[in-house]
């Protein structure tokens, strides 16, 4: 990317600027005696706009700028951060980090990646098509998040209020380098249209909310359709009851079944495995989920949230099959908790990248309704509350809303009810993956059935 390119976006530095400050951090950090060091440059821009009742609430405007520089000494690390971008301000940074490293204790660990792992060359250039900015005022933004709340308020008379409606566009770039040879740095951007419904009769009151998160606003759903599927949201979930406690399948919706993906992703990452903390510890070639399902991870799908040619170490990112045939295949490691575990860096410091949990009993036809007919009785769970799993045991307990369902059709709304189970025993039991397939961040998953949880009613 030029320079007059970068600039040209809203951004008050180019790459070549930042590549400058790196070389320059990089080269006093040598100075000073550093084994190695690492250094990250970055710059953030964006327009936030909220309304709500047909009033524009906030009009915000970031602006953000950074440096991280990391000092090695042997194997003692410091770290400091600027956001001065001065020749006084990089020295001070430096030895700030320089004297960090010098009274912390060795750590075997502790180094920068392998030369063999770093994206180097060709590898760090990779074009993904990350940035697509979006070149919208103050004033088209507050349309867009009025005409989305009038489209939500507007679909029945029983929608009388909104928590509100938001347009935010966010675009940001970076430079990295370090003392091993990588160099590499993209401008990636993220824009979204959200609104929150209320719906009510009587004394019965139901929010819901739906959003549209994408890189390119072209891509945006049209603001007129996110407003209308909220309000439904809200409006399916009045005169919700209570149920007796039972023993039943329980059917995630997609966009709550990426937290199930989640869980899995954390039980399975560095940090959790090195500090013992998770309850899938060497599960590595072990079956921990049915055969039919696998995951599958691609970062490099090009323009998707969460592709990257590298991870934030400068590690290249690489397609790979995470689980197949409910066999785990591989983990989630830093070069650190690799190292930790004597093992080999997979390219995740910062997480997942593209994660794709399919079923391969999953049929080209089994939309929702599908998985609601497989379901047959059981709870259809939409929101989950509260933050109640236990990644050392596995034991998981949510508060939750949705509806109950006979005959694989909706009967009514439920509320005010706890589900529960082991998710050692939850991935066990995934019985179907629907192809009603949802994006959410970095996960691709479609609703997914369990075959049994217990849930806490009246």
């Amino acid at each position: 990317m030029s320079s007059s390119l970068t600039k040209h976006h809203g951004f008050s530095y180019s790459q070549s600027d930042f590549s400058q400050l790196v070389e320059d951090a990089l080269a006093i950090a040598k100075s000073l005696g550093a084994t190695d060091a690492g250094v990250e440059v970055s710059e953030g821009a964006g327009l936030s706009v909220s309304v709500r009742k047909g009033e524009i609430e906030n009009v915000e405007r970031n602006r953000d700028k950074s440096m991280g520089v990391t000092v090695y000494l042997g194997q003692r690390r410091g770290n400091a951060s600027t956001s001065d971008f001065s020749r006084k301000a990089l020295e001070q940074t430096v030895q700030a980090a320089y004297d960090i490293a010098r009274f912390t204790a060795e750590d075997p660990s502790a180094g920068l990646p392998d030369e063999a792992d770093l994206a180097l060359g060709e590898a760090a250039r990779l074009d993904l098509d990350l940035f697509h900015p979006w070149d919208i005022n103050a004033a088209e933004a507050s349309e867009l998040a009025l005409r989305c709340e009038a489209a939500a308020l507007g679909v029945d008379k029983r929608i009388t209020n909104s928590e509100g409606a938001g347009v935010s566009a966010q675009q940001s770039h970076f430079y990295a380098g370090n003392t091993h040879g990588f160099r590499g740095g993209y401008s990636s951007s993220r824009h979204s249209l959200s609104v929150a419904p209320i719906a009510s009769a009587g004394d019965d009151m139901q929010r819901d909310a739906w959003y549209s998160s994408m890189r390119s606003p072209t891509d945006l759903a049209a603001p007129e359709a996110v407003g209308r599927y909220a309000a439904e949201r809200a409006l399916s979930r009045l005169n919700a009851r209570k149920i007796k406690t039972c023993e039943v399948p329980v059917l995630f919706e997609s966009t709550l079944a990426a937290g199930l993906l989640g869980a899995y992703v954390q039980a399975t990452s560095g940090g959790a495995l090195y500090r013992k903390s998770s309850f899938l510890l060497d599960s590595l070639g072990q079956q921990v989920l049915p055969e039919h399902i696998d995951i599958h991870e691609d970062p490099h799908v090009r323009g998707a949230k969460g592709s990257a040619p590298f991870d934030d170490e400068g590690v290249v990112t690489r397609v790979r099959d995470v689980v197949k045939g409910g066999v785990v295949q591989g983990y989630f490691l830093s070069s650190y908790s690799a190292r930790k575990l004597g093992m080999r860096t997979t390219g995740h410091a910062g997480g997942s990248q593209n994660l794709t949990f399919t079923s391969r009993l999953t049929q080209a036809g089994d939309d929702l309704d599908a998985m609601l007919r497989k379901l047959h009785r059981g709870l259809f769970v939409i929101e989950l509350m509260g933050q109640g799993v236990n990644y050392v045991t596995g034991d998981y307990s949510r508060g939750a809303a949705g509806f109950w369902v006979e005959n694989g059709r909706i009967a009514y709304p439920v509320h005010e009810i706890t589900i529960a189970g082991n998710l050692r025993d939850m991935f066990k039991g995934i019985v179907a993956v629907g192809a009603d397939t949802y994006t959410m961040g970095t996960k691709t998953i479609g609703s997914v059935l369990v075959d049994r949880m217990k849930v806490a009613g009246s």
